[in-house]
This record gives C-alpha cells, sequence and structure tokens, in this order.
C-alpha cells in the first residue's frame, strides 16, 4: 500500500505539469490579453484608456514577452504560493478567492450532506421494494430531478417566490451583509438563505445517486451469495448491510476524485442565476475578461484537487471492496 502510495504521488507531479501547461495554452488561445479586452471595452463604452498606463502594467507584468516566459513566472509563483494578480479586481489572487471560496465550501459541504441524507435511504428502499408503488413514485420523482436543468429551477423557484411571497431568493446572504467582516449577523442572514440554494443544486444529484444505489444494490442482491444468505436464515437487515450494501457503495467512492473540485467550484450556472457569491460567477468572469493569472491559478487548484481525489477515491475503494487489488497482479 505505501509502495503504491508512493508511485501515484511521483505520478502526480508530471500530471499536474501537463495539466499546467494545458491550462496555459488554453488561457492564451483567444487573440489579445486582458489589457487589450480593457481598452476595448472602455472604448465601447465611449471613455478612454490611459493607454501610457497600460503599457506600464504590460511591461510589469510580462506581456511584452514570450508566451514560455510568463508561463515560467506564473507556474513557479504558485509553487511559492504566489497565484499572480487579478487585474479585474487589482488584488491579489489569494485575496479574491478568500471569502468566496470558503461560501463555496459551505455551500457545497452542506448540499453534499443534503444528497447523501435523502439519496441513501430513498435508494436502498427503492432498491428492496423493487416494482412497488413506492419504486414507481420514486423512480418518477428521480428521473423527473434528472430532466429538469438547475438553472431552469432556480428560475421557477425565484419566479414564483416573488409572484407569491413577494420576496427575491437570490444571493447567500442580505445585501447589508456583503463585502462585511463575518459577524454573528451574518452568519444568521446566510443559514437564512442557503437552504434554497442547496435544495437547487442538490436535486439532479440526489437524483443521479438514487438511480445508481438503485442500480448497484439490486445488481448485489441478486448475487448467489445474497440467496445462500438468506437460505441460512440470517435477518433481511443483516443480509443487507453486511455485503451488498458495502459491495454497491464503489460507486460512491470513486466519485470522492469529483467531489473535491465540486466542493470548490459550485454549481457555476446556477450561482449566476440566483447571485451566489461564490467562486463559480468569478470564474466564468476570469475567463471572460482574460483574467489570466485568477483563472489559470483558479484551473490550477481544481486539478490538484481532483487528482488528489482520485488518489484518495482509490485507497479507500481497495480499503472497502477486497477485491480490488492496487498492485494490479492476478489472485492466486
Amino acid at each position: 500500500m505505501i509502495l503504491y502510495i508512493l508511485r501515484r504521488i511521483l505520478t502526480m507531479i508530471p500530471t499536474l505539469f501537463l495539466i499546467s501547461v494545458l491550462v496555459f495554452v488554453i488561457i492564451e488561445l483567444p487573440p489579445g490579453d486582458y489589457f487589450e479586452s480593457y481598452v476595448a471595452e472602455l472604448k465601447a463604452l465611449g471613455e478612454q484608456a490611459d493607454l501610457t498606463e497600460v503599457e506600464l502594467l504590460r511591461e510589469r507584468y510580462g506581456f511584452d514577452q514570450p508566451q514560455y516566459v510568463r508561463y515560467l513566472r506564473w507556474a513557479g509563483g504558485m509553487l511559492h504560493g504566489d497565484f499572480g494578480y487579478s487585474f479585474e479586481y487589482r488584488l491579489p489572487v489569494n485575496e479574491v478567492v478568500g471569502d468566496r471560496l470558503w461560501l463555496t465550501v459551505v455551500l457545497s459541504t452542506v448540499t453534499i450532506l443534503f444528497t447523501w441524507l435523502i439519496a441513501f435511504p430513498v435508494g436502498i428502499y427503492s432498491a428492496t421494494h423493487q416494482y412497488s408503488w413506492g419504486d414507481y413514485g420514486l423512480t418518477f420523482l428521480g428521473l423527473l430531478g434528472l430532466a429538469v436543468p438547475n438553472f431552469m429551477l432556480a428560475l421557477v423557484m425565484m419566479f414564483f417566490a416573488n409572484l407569491w411571497f413577494g420576496i427575491s431568493i437570490g444571493n447567500l446572504m442580505d445585501a447589508e451583509f456583503l463585502n462585511q467582516p463575518m459577524s454573528w449577523q451574518k452568519a444568521q442572514s446566510i443559514l437564512s438563505h442557503i437552504w434554497i440554494p442547496v435544495i437547487i443544486i442538490g436535486t439532479a444529484g440526489t437524483a443521479a445517486m438514487i438511480r445508481r444505489l438503485r442500480a448497484n444494490l439490486l445488481d448485489e442482491l441478486q448475487k448467489p451469495y445474497v440467496i445462500t444468505a438468506r437460505a441460512k436464515g440470517l435477518a433481511p437487515g443483516k443480509v443487507l448491510r453486511k455485503y451488498p450494501l458495502r459491495m454497491a457503495l464503489n460507486f460512491f467512492i470513486s466519485d470522492i476524485g469529483s467531489i473535491l473540485p465540486a466542493l470548490i467550484s459550485g454549481a457555476e450556472v446556477t450561482a449566476i442565476v440566483m447571485s451566489l457569491e461564490t467562486t463559480g460567477p468569478m470564474l466564468i468572469r476570469a475567463l471572460q475578461s482574460q483574467d489570466m493569472y485568477l483563472a489559470g491559478s483558479f484551473l490550477m487548484f481544481l486539478a490538484c484537487l481532483t487528482v488528489l481525489g482520485i488518489l484518495v477515491s482509490d485507497i479507500a475503494l481497495a480499503l472497502l471492496d477486497p477485491r480490488i487489488r492496487l498492485g494490479g497482479g492476478a489472485a492466486k
């Protein structure tokens, strides 16, 4: 196990290097840079940009140098904890991501817990009561949850909340607490707002997990070892918990690789629709304005979490399922 982990960690180094090159190349693909987009935006608004200041900023941040020099400066800075400077916000990237990052983590964590708390009992019930009215009803609701996009559900809920109750359900807090330091009143405001985006974002994930858990559990319940356990007179609950449910959770463990970056990125489109103060809208805005240090550093952070999450999921799968061998050798 230790040798396997060491090999995987060594493999992560060239993987992250290739990802960093790919991220940098993709961000550099659009013509021009942030300063050209900024000047063009000012001209479209009928304003004049200080071209002298723009040129000084281009020289200061190396935009007058070849691409490989800019890549080395960017990648080298990340190794030392310097993620660059955001031209859009005129702040270091670390400060821009700050509050948005922990708000995204809180929202995503609560959403994941909401998904698990609903999906597990519903999926188990649906699998153990196959073709019952309850199974059909839950299946219909699950397919409905998968079919309706999160952003559309958000628009519908925002419309009816305003129509019926005359309230706005956007944002993660009241407007008076925006850009304010954390306080007890601000925390209460966040808690009162967070449950609506949790329901909206968690709908599709809950429906998908229910369907996958039901399918995997049904497959395990039909295997000979379960039939043998039942024939020996073991209690149905014990038979379910001992092996079938444990084996059916493989997909759940393998999803850790996608859960970790999802904690940080959040639901981008839904966050834009509901004006949530998370990192999703920030990333999209950075890509649109070619704010390369903000966008590139954030994408690299997500890539690191993905690679780390895949390693954790592989190790957890080996511990959960004895049929999985990390060494890759055939069982004798």
